[in-house]
């Protein structure tokens, strides 16, 4: 902690506020310039083998690009206008928490996974999802309960669409091969990092707490069972709570008898003795 705060008084200054913001007007941007038929949004996907063809500018430029494919429809533009919305209130939830630089960093994290990763697959292209899918799970693991509202009527919490995705990655890293198991990685590495420390505190606090129910539930079951029980009508302390038990030193294996039958019972020695 004390490194990573020398490093923000260092390069804090450099942090830019609300980038999301930013993100989101530039995708605006080309998106409108596209719609008017002027711009290409191919031109400035991230496509390593292009890259390598002297087109360096794809390395910064693939954030900027929208998540649309094919023709825009009108309920297309409701749904993009939603996502943007939504994208910009849970980063700026998230910028909030933990600070411009700290938030800087995390997509800066993100940004560096995707690159590497994307030269393994050098003529596919790369938008910006990977920032999109980081900055959601980051919401939902800070939010858990905070609640979205399926096709606008069903109320639902985060934490279970947070699940869905992370059900997804698992099934592509038992399923897919590696160029799918890094994908998956550049998508999630940047969370990984920023909540790996946190993740063992909450595994570890589910552990005690899950010892803790043990203890209190075997506390519970003892208390539930009887002390003292007579051997001659079976009354227990918890059938007769005022009932008085003793135990009778006549009888050679310390049985138990209720104030009724501790004066009034054969003894077991005498028992014995009548079977010889």
């Amino acid at each position: 902690m004390g490194f990573f705060n020398r490093f923000e008084r260092a390069l804090g200054r450099f942090a830019i506020p609300n980038l999301a913001l930013y993100l989101i007007g530039g995708q605006v941007m080309f998106l409108g310039f596209a719609l008017l038929g002027r711009f290409d949004l191919g031109r400035i996907m991230l496509v390593p083998a292009l890259v390598g063809q002297g087109e360096f500018w794809r390395l910064f430029t693939f954030v900027l690009v929208p998540p649309v494919t094919g023709q825009l429809t009108m309920v297309g533009a409701v749904f993009l206008a939603v996502s943007w919305y939504f994208f910009h209130m849970i980063s700026q939830a998230l910028e909030n928490h933990w600070g411009v630089f700290r938030f800087n960093l995390f997509f800066l994290l993100g940004w560096v996974l995707t690159v590497a990763v994307s030269f393994l697959t050098p003529y596919q292209a790369t938008g910006y999802a990977f920032f999109a899918v980081s900055v959601f799970l980051a919401f939902a693991f800070l939010n858990p309960d905070f609640e979205l509202y399926l096709f606008f009527i069903l109320p639902v919490k985060i934490k279970w669409f947070a699940l869905l995705m992370w059900l997804g990655f698992a099934y592509a890293l038992v399923t897919g091969g590696w160029n799918a198991r890094l994908a998956v990685l550049a998508a999630t590495g940047n969370f990984l990092v920023f909540f790996a420390r946190d993740i063992v505190q909450r595994a570890k606090s589910g552990r005690q707490h899950m010892q803790q129910q043990v203890r209190r539930s075997a506390f519970h079951a003892g208390e539930n069972e009887a002390r003292h029980r007579c051997v001659v009508c079976g009354k227990t302390d918890l059938t007769d709570r005022q009932m008085d038990f003793r135990y009778c030193s006549k009888c050679g294996n310390d049985e138990c008898y209720c104030a009724d039958h501790i004066f009034n019972h054969v003894h077991t020695a005498a028992k014995i003795a009548e079977k010889k």
